[in-house]
């Protein structure tokens, strides 16, 4: 199955998803599909490029073995970054009202399947 086709349906999956990307280590889009402009997603997959790259950091710094998720929460949507591999991860945004349990369950089921996928 493609990426796009795992993103489509990871989308689908989510009550009020807006978007979901997969991206590489430096936060360029591998692949994508949303209801926002493309423009947008990539800008917003960049962003939590960076945020998952800080976190990875402290985690480290922290002896943790591995950052598993991360999920941000702000007054109009939340944000699921999963790490997919060291070199890829997958971003989904959704709006503010919609169920974080369903979207943490399905964006993972996503994961080890673009994991299988890529290696």
């Amino acid at each position: 199955m493609s990426f796009r086709e795992l993103l489509g349906q990871l989308v689908a999956s989510v009550p009020g998803a807006q978007g979901a990307i997969l991206a590489d280590w430096e936060g360029e889009a591998v692949d994508q599909v949303g209801l926002i402009d493309d423009y947008d997603l990539k800008i917003i997959g960049a962003h939590k490029g960076v945020i998952l790259h800080n976190m990875r950091e402290v985690v480290a710094r922290l002896g943790d073995d591995q950052l598993s998720e991360i999920v941000i929460t702000t007054t109009q949507a939340q944000t699921l970054v999963l790490p997919v591999t060291n070199d890829y991860f997958l971003v989904l945004t959704l709006d503010r009202s919609d169920s974080l349990g369903r979207a943490l369950f399905e964006g993972r089921r996503c994961a080890q399947a673009l994991q299988r996928e890529i290696v």
